[in-house]
């Protein structure tokens, strides 16, 4: 997905279009349980392999979906990978 965004985004860009990647490893969300059929003692687990030690929190990614859809703000920000 990062090649793919990359390689289009410079090329998307003149129409105006931004491509870029959020990718912030793995995330819980309510849909895990059901989705991944992963008990919850391994949702516990979920991200502890990462630098922080847990996954990310929902509300720590939206700012940055904002800051992507913003008109003013991300202006610059293409083939990037967040």
């Amino acid at each position: 997905m990062v090649n793919f965004t990359r390689s289009i985004a410079f090329h998307l860009v003149e129409n105006g279009i931004r491509a870029n990647v959020v990718a912030p490893g793995p995330t819980w969300t309510v849909l895990d349980i059901a989705a991944r059929n992963m008990p919850e003692e391994g949702l516990a687990q979920l991200g502890s392999e990462g630098p922080m030690g847990r996954g990310p929190q929902r509300k720590e990614i939206a700012p940055v979906y904002v800051y992507l859809a913003s008109d003013a703000d991300p202006g610059h920000t293409v083939g990037e990978v967040i």
